[in-house]
């Protein structure tokens, strides 16, 4: 059973109302995509705590930045309409990004994401869009194997905040043995 005090352990600080919240999110969805071993849920948290800024943030902070500002036009992400880098900024535990792939993600689990991209930073449903990524890109693969670089490529897309993330599976190990 996943607690708001196993998340504040992993984070190092108190992750509020929103802990509770996403734990109860955790406890319903992790086995359903087969996040279902104390590994895995390890890879997983530590993923997730580094993209909400310690299970504090289920909407990306805008700046903008010059990052941010370049979500703005990005083909590749289906942000083809003026303010689509804004309205489709990171949400969620992993940080879904992009007209395109909230309008996937939506489709694939029956959500109107594209239609009201604020369900994403719901907590529950945050971590079933979550869940769902991992297992669509059999990211319990590169988990079961121990490769946090594999893992935090298949979610970041790059190597950003790794050595938080490796901060964090230190800490979800020390109770998820």
């Amino acid at each position: 059973m996943t607690t708001k005090e196993l998340l504040d352990h992993i984070s190092g600080c108190d992750t509020g109302a929103l802990g509770d919240d996403i734990a109860n999110g955790l406890d319903k969805y992790c086995p359903q995509y087969e996040i279902n071993t104390h590994l895995r849920l390890a890879h997983f948290l530590a993923q997730a705590c580094e993209e909400t800024d310690g299970f504090r943030l289920l909407t990306e902070i805008w700046g903008p930045t010059a990052q941010q500002k370049a979500y703005e036009g990005r083909v590749d992400l289906g942000n083809v309409r003026k303010g689509d880098g804004f309205l489709f900024r990171g949400r969620g535990i992993f940080d879904v990004t992009g007209r395109d792939n909230y309008a996937r993600i939506g489709k694939a689990l029956s959500l109107p994401l594209e239609l009201d991209p604020e369900l994403a930073s719901d907590p529950q449903i945050s971590v079933r869009i979550a869940g769902y990524y991992w297992a669509s890109h059999q990211i319990n693969v590169p988990a079961d194997a121990n490769n946090i670089i594999r893992v935090t490529k298949a979610i970041n897309g790059g190597l950003n905040g790794l050595t938080n993330r490796e901060l964090y599976f230190k800490r979800a190990r020390e109770v998820l043995p």
